[in-house]
């Protein structure tokens, strides 16, 4: 497991999402998911995370993924990714946290981070699995992780848009585990959306940052989709 970092650098994700927003509205071909064999509300258990690579061109050299903060997992361990490089930033806990299991956490991981090796990454075609050992998970039903995707090229896929009973999917769901009942003995679920309804902005306080970005980049969404239309299967560029 790499080192954990103390940063006071919440909202890591959120900005490289929000250049991602703005940078120019695609359509994706392909979702980041979250999958886990033994994950249980209120237990241990291995979260994997399956990123596919939608480029023709270029390989995927970075992924951010997203804890949450407001229910924090006092327990994140990573597994190696040969030819990656793992780094889990921690972000100070005010007030403390008292877990379930009676810890006291003043501080929890709230972003992992795999940077390929130089020449490396996700090619054209392919994908990689990244897996993360951790809980105790919170007593719901569902967990939502807000993940950015980084290309060769500098462009970025934020996956970080709530998916809404009812509504129709949109274009960078952000992915969602279903969690087993607590004792069931069962894993959740692999899924870009949930198999039950998602609250948007699940997590609640997980940085305010995220949850304002969320609700503001469905406004840019909404009034880009004509040119969205137009635009289908490109992928978010950063800057503009």
């Amino acid at each position: 497991m790499s080192p954990h970092r103390p940063t006071a650098r919440l909202g890591v994700v959120a900005l490289a999402a929000a250049t991602a927003l703005v940078g120019g509205a695609g359509v994706a071909s392909a979702h980041v998911t979250v999958s886990s064999p033994d994950a249980v509300a209120e237990g241990y258990g291995k979260l994997v995370f399956r990123v596919p690579n939608e480029s023709d061109t270029a390989s995927t050299v970075s992924l951010q993924i997203q804890l949450p903060t407001s229910d924090p997992l006092a327990s994140v361990s990573i597994e190696p990714v040969p030819g990656w490089t793992a780094t889990a930033t921690d972000t100070p806990l005010d007030p403390p946290v008292t877990t379930r299991d009676g810890d006291t956490l003043s501080s929890a991981v709230s972003v992992v981070s795999f940077t390929a090796d130089p020449g490396g990454g996700i090619a054209p075609g392919q994908f990689q699995e990244f897996a993360l050992s951790a809980g105790p998970f919170p007593d719901t039903d569902t967990m939502t992780f807000n993940v950015v995707q980084t290309y060769s090229d500098g462009t970025e896929a934020a996956w970080i848009e709530p998916t809404v009973e009812g509504q129709e999917e949109p274009e960078s769901p952000a992915p969602v585990l279903t969690l087993g009942a607590a004792g069931d003995g069962h894993g959740g679920t692999a899924s870009s959306t949930p198999a039950a309804a998602a609250t948007p902005a699940a997590d609640g306080d997980d940085t305010t940052a995220t949850v304002a970005l969320v609700l503001g980049g469905l406004g840019l969404v909404a009034g880009l989709a004509g040119l969205a239309l137009g635009w289908s299967g490109r992928r978010r560029t950063v800057g503009s």
